[in-house]
């Protein structure tokens, strides 16, 4: 597909509903002729989006982590204090993840260009983090601390909240996690 040739209608309908699909059932096990059964497309109209599937993954799980950080920073943006941006990030990331399975993410992990895609999506969070520890410092709502480390620890954190880690180990949801998770940076972290 031509990444300068804007997509029809009917492409973004496609490309909509298999983000949803995959989503909700992972990507591993399904083959094309399964995604064209499922979506009521032909091969061909998927052959349009991407050469392959493993390229059509790349794009529906680039899509997704695309669309999960612009909802983020939108929403974090409209918040002022820097500690309920803080707060509001992380509840915001919990949301935007929400929608995808652990079967989903469990594909992710297993397949290397989206487990790449993932991991510089957690890059970028983790220097959100870090920019919205240092606006807290600066603005003296947050305590003087080294805020690479916080976001680093956060980012672990997430890094396990994401591998299904977490929730093995104390029975909580991705957005549970998440939210914990927020309480206790910015209870670590104030004045």
């Amino acid at each position: 597909m031509n990444p300068l040739r804007p997509l029809t209608r009917r492409q973004s309908q496609l490309e909509t509903a298999l983000l949803e699909l995959v989503l909700a059932e992972g990507f591993a096990h399904l083959t094309l002729d399964d995604l064209a059964v499922r979506l009521g497309c032909s091969k061909r109209t998927l052959y349009a989006l991407a050469p392959s599937k493993e390229q059509l993954v790349t794009r529906i799980v680039r899509l997704f982590f695309r669309t999960a950080a612009e909802q983020v920073e939108q929403t974090t943006r409209r918040t002022r204090s820097p500690a309920r941006r803080l707060t509001r990030y992380l509840e915001e990331v919990a949301t935007a993840l929400s929608p995808a399975s652990r079967r989903f993410l469990a594909d992710v992990s297993a397949f290397t260009p989206a487990a790449e895609i993932y991991e510089l999506n957690t890059q970028l969070a983790t220097k959100r983090v870090r920019e919205l520890v240092a606006e807290g410092i600066a603005a003296r709502e947050f305590r003087d601390v080294h805020a690479l480390f916080v976001a680093e620890v956060v980012a672990a954190t997430m890094r396990r909240i994401g591998s299904g880690e977490l929730q093995r180990a104390t029975g909580l949801t991705d957005a549970e996690a998440y939210r914990h998770l927020a309480d206790v940076a910015v209870a670590a972290l104030r004045r």
